[in-house]
């Protein structure tokens, strides 16, 4: 496949994402309308909060499967078919069953004791859902992906190099999406988790990263060139949503702006991160561990500091350090111990 440098800006976009989810999932714990989503909520309320919170709401979710789907073009490099399902297996559904059976449960636990609920075992794919979405993708368009693997030069590459070498390829994505959000119509665009909307939008994403990447050096440069115009058209939809529709903007123009969001998240992550470097060698062997570990010290920093009588952004700090300290010490116990490192997608050895 053409593509055989190394991405830094991918794995770089892929640390980001997962560092904007654990925060966003922290300033839920601010609204008033948390415990309904299952969260521990502080009485200390911090509204104002949501105004970025709805601004990442749209692009953050979406982004991750855009990167997952490049993910699996790099992966293709040096795997057939049969090694690629098997290094899926073992980096994506025997996290998602371990988490869903013995991490989730944990912080199901936490939550229902806080709010003096009758506590016990209960398995849920939880946060982890979007990894049960991503091992589905996989073995639905991997059929196509080594199509494309092996037909480099055939039609249907050239036309998807064709395509996304130029402005209407960013149309086509852009259609793509608002049909999505025209026929399953959700009843909240930004509600992903274990809906029929997050599946098919996942879909839709991790086909076009695939696409993205494969289309090479004309579709950065492409997306280098209208990247302000990404910047400009995102925002003002943005303001749009908040002062014209009061946050519910119509399901196609939020999946406009997501586009126009992510699209922008892409040019200038190439332009400027896409360099290596220890810092981005530790970042991302922790993102996945962080990822799966993160709602159970999210709820036990919340359990005990949203007790304490200081002011809201005080609460979100600390609840940030506490979750962070957290989950980066349990990764250094993880990455040590062999039989661990599997069960939160790492390598069974340390390379």
């Amino acid at each position: 496949m053409t593509t055989t440098h190394r991405r830094y800006d991918v794995d770089w976009l892929r640390v980001i994402a997962i560092g904007l989810l654990l925060i966003y999932h922290i300033a839920i714990g601010f609204q008033t309308w948390g415990v309904m989503i299952g969260f521990i909520t502080s009485e200390k309320t911090w509204e104002s909060l949501w105004i970025p919170m709805s601004m990442l709401n749209v692009w953050r979710i979406p982004l991750l499967f855009f990167v997952s789907g490049m993910g699996v073009f790099f992966a293709l490099r040096r795997r057939n078919w049969k090694e690629l399902l098997l290094e899926r297996t073992g980096r994506i559904l025997i996290p998602f069953l371990f988490g869903m059976f013995a991490i989730v449960p944990i912080h199901i636990y936490l939550w229902k004791s806080h709010y003096k609920m009758t506590a016990g075992y209960e398995y849920n794919p939880g946060h982890l859902w979007f990894l049960g979405n991503i091992f589905i993708y996989v073995l639905v368009l991997s059929p196509i992906f080594f199509y494309l693997k092996h037909h480099e030069e055939g039609s249907l590459a050239k036309g998807i190099k064709w395509l996304f070498s130029n402005p209407l390829g960013f149309l086509t994505v852009m259609a793509a999406f608002a049909a999505e959000a025209w026929l399953v119509s959700p009843g909240i665009y930004s509600l992903y988790a274990t809906t029929w909307h997050g599946f098919f939008l996942g879909l839709l994403a991790f086909f076009f990263g695939f696409c993205f990447v494969l289309s090479g050096q004309p579709f950065l440069e492409m997306i280098l060139k209208w990247k302000w115009i990404f910047v400009a058209m995102a925002s003002a939809l943005f303001v749009v949503r908040m002062v014209v529709f009061n946050q519910a903007a119509p399901n196609y123009l939020q999946s406009i702006e997501s586009n126009f969001w992510i699209f922008a998240v892409f040019a200038f992550g190439y332009k400027y991160l896409n360099q290596g470097g220890k810092a981005l060698t530790y970042l991302s062997q922790a993102a996945y561990p962080v990822y799966i570990l993160h709602m159970v010290f999210l709820y036990l920093g919340s359990k005990f500091i949203f007790q304490l009588d200081v002011a809201a952004p005080i609460q979100f700090v600390m609840v940030l350090m506490f979750t962070a300290l957290g989950c980066f010490a349990t990764y250094e116990v993880i990455r040590r111990v062999k039989f661990l490192r599997p069960l939160f997608g790492l390598k069974w050895k340390s390379s």
